[in-house]
């Protein structure tokens, strides 16, 4: 297909999109919000919590949304990309992989948190193999660092596509938390291999 059909066929989608709308008229930066409100109504992601982290934060609706439901909490954000400040959250910009960052993030909560999410994904390439394996690394990466950063009863929610590193993923989830759903939210678009991990409680 055509750059330019592609480009045609994604500014009517964006332009049809009821997530899209709805995200311009409630002030969030992506249309993605709307899949951390959904999980967040199913599994009471955000019920008497006072600190999140939001891993590949940017553009920020994940940390907009949070910094509504939990105005008198500590929430920190990160990314490789610069994105607009948000008010009551605290951004760094970098990867949450570094130990630099993960020194910093310690040292502005001085405990272990309630939640962490991620919705990071790689930019596609076509090859939904190999989309699923990458992501999937970004997911088993936020993983390890929600072991370390997360307090016993704190959730950690992230981003996993449907493939070959999938089961493995669950598997390992399974290893370090007592509860893990895997859940696909209705405003993830119908042709997405998206779903989300739930974990909560770390053994």
């Amino acid at each position: 297909m055509k750059k330019n059909k592609i480009s045609k066929n994604w500014i009517y989608r964006q332009k049809t999109d009821i997530y899209v709308r709805k995200s311009k008229i409630e002030g969030y930066r992506s249309r993605a919000v709307y899949k951390l409100k959904e999980l967040d109504e199913k599994f009471q992601l955000t019920k008497n919590i006072s600190s999140a982290i939001d891993l590949g934060a940017a553009p920020g609706s994940w940390s907009q949304y949070l910094s509504r439901k939990i105005p008198k909490g500590k929430i920190l954000s990160i990314d490789l990309l610069e994105f607009q400040k948000i008010e009551k959250v605290h951004i760094l910009k970098g990867d949450f992989t570094d130990i630099k960052n993960q020194n910093e993030i310690a040292d502005f909560f001085k405990s272990k948190v309630d939640l962490i999410v991620s919705d990071m994904a790689v930019n596609t390439t076509g090859n939904k193999n190999l989309d699923s394996i990458v992501t999937g690394e970004l997911c088993q990466e936020a993983m390890n660092f929600a072991i370390n950063h997360l307090g016993k009863k704190g959730f950690f929610v992230s981003k996993l596509f449907m493939g070959s590193s999938f089961n493995e993923i669950v598997a390992n989830g399974k290893n370090y938390f007592k509860e893990l759903k895997v859940f696909k939210p209705s405003s993830s678009r119908k042709e997405s291999k998206e779903s989300f991990i739930i974990c909560k409680n770390i053994k």
